[in-house]
């Protein structure tokens, strides 16, 4: 390992990797509690009565931009490096909020309001559709043999206290005056990111460009010409299984928290304030489940503990809304902790398993596109699919919950259909190690 590595280890690495992580999903998941609370009464407001369902679906639109952002920036985090990357993305969704926080509303300027509220979105998933997977690279880069699933955890748990920083922001907005909470209150949230924004920044300006790219870098006929095309050409299975691995993580992850929220409010009319509490307390499970089941992942690999969380899912997806629909607390608290375990079950051990699936010269332009595609089909559309599912169930929840089942089923046969990686070495082409190891042999023989 180069000198410049061994000296970044470990502490500035994870919270580079973490901090920076929490600060960038606090922004993007802020957007979603908005979206679920009072985007549809500020943006849509003469939209037929129709303003959640569609403040929801400009939640899904960031997510048709991750996507060209996992293209654009894997090829430059797979061209350029690690840490260039690392930099733009947090710089371009905190942009996005920032700007979302001063946006006029409908009643001040019309249909621009809503324009421009979808523009920052894109802007938002644009970024957001590398971010994490470059805070999951420089973790799995870095980390030491036989703990890599462990020490890539930190980036999804840092995703989940982003999540936890943005429902904790909107509960305390809540507690205003409905008029203040509604005039003001609610873009404070927003325009906070101006200020962690600027530490993720500083944070990973200070680390280093991981050992694994400065071997590439040191050897440009390692580099890839088109690294998107080969992790499609050279390793289309591995494509597919992230794929596949994201439907049921994604769509729990937005299905639950997001749906749930506004289901829980608007549906069940549970306290607004109330049900921020309950989610906030469930992303403490979460994050940890996301690093109790990846250090699990490194005994006894990733995928029996992927495909048991996508199962998990299937089990708990018609008790989630049973208990919801009880209206009591205890409850609600019992049903958004169910969800987060099965979520964090596969989001933590997803972290080192995708980065294991690419060679290192295609590893972020792989990870980040299927990644990102999976996003699109399933997170994506899940908060408005399951609205509309509601309402043509007369507000029933039974065809959500047999949506997260089959999302849970087609997540565990796309893992089991996977190869098994937490014990490869990662700075090595695991093709082109077998295809030397074959000429090896046919010369021998």
């Amino acid at each position: 390992m180069p000198k410049a590595a061994m000296e970044m280890h470990p502490r500035k690495v994870i919270v580079a990797s973490c901090v920076g992580s929490a600060l960038e999903w606090y922004d993007f998941f802020i957007y979603a509690t908005a979206a679920g609370l009072v985007f549809g009464k500020l943006f849509f407001a003469d939209f037929g009565g129709k303003g959640t369902l569609i403040a929801l679906a400009t939640f899904g639109v960031g997510f048709i931009a991750r996507p060209f952002g996992g293209l654009f920036f894997g090829y430059l985090g797979d061209r350029i490096g690690r840490k260039p990357v690392l930099l733009i993305t947090l710089m371009m969704v905190g942009i996005g909020t920032v700007l979302i926080g001063l946006l006029p509303t409908y009643d001040q300027i019309g249909i621009w309001a809503p324009i421009l509220l979808v523009a920052m979105r894109l802007m938002q998933g644009f970024g957001a559709g590398a971010e994490y997977t470059g805070a999951v690279i420089l973790l799995a880069e870095y980390a030491p043999t036989g703990k890599r699933g462990f020490w890539c955890s930190f980036a999804p748990a840092g995703v989940g206290l982003g999540m936890m920083l943005a429902s904790s922001a909107f509960w305390l907005v809540s507690q205003l005056p409905q008029e203040q909470f509604m005039d003001w209150g609610w873009r404070l949230p927003f325009l906070a990111s101006i200020v962690i924004i600027a530490f993720g920044l500083f944070v990973r300006y200070r680390i280093d460009e991981t050992p694994v790219f400065e071997t590439i870098a040191a050897e440009p006929e390692k580099k890839s010409k088109n690294p998107i095309v080969e992790s499609l050409t050279k390793q289309p299975r591995n494509f597919f299984v992230v794929l596949g691995a994201r439907l049921a993580e994604n769509g729990f992850g937005y299905l639950f928290p997001v749906f749930g929220l506004s289901y829980a409010v608007n549906t069940l009319e549970f306290p607004k304030d109330q049900s921020l509490f309950v989610l906030m307390t469930s992303y403490v499970v979460q994050v940890a489940c996301v690093i109790g089941f990846a250090a699990l992942s490194d005994r006894i690999g990733r995928r029996p503990v992927y495909i048991a969380g996508a199962l998990f899912g299937c089990l708990i997806a018609f008790p989630f809304f049973w208990l919801l629909e009880s209206k009591s607390f205890l409850a609600s608290i019992a049903a958004f902790w169910l969800a987060q375990i099965a979520v964090g079950m596969m989001f933590g051990v997803q972290a080192a398993y995708f980065s294991e699936l690419f060679g290192p010269a295609r590893r972020f332009s792989g990870f980040a596109f299927a990644r990102e595609l999976g996003s699109l089909l399933a997170g994506g559309p899940a908060p408005a699919l399951a609205t509309l599912m509601v309402s043509w169930a007369s507000g029933s929840s039974w065809p959500v919950a047999l949506y997260s089942i089959f999302l849970g089923l087609c997540t565990a046969y796309a893992v089991w259909m996977g190869p098994e990686t937490y014990r490869d070495d990662i700075a090595v082409d695991q093709l082109e190690s077998d295809a030397t190891t074959l000429r090896a042999r046919a010369q021998v023989a």
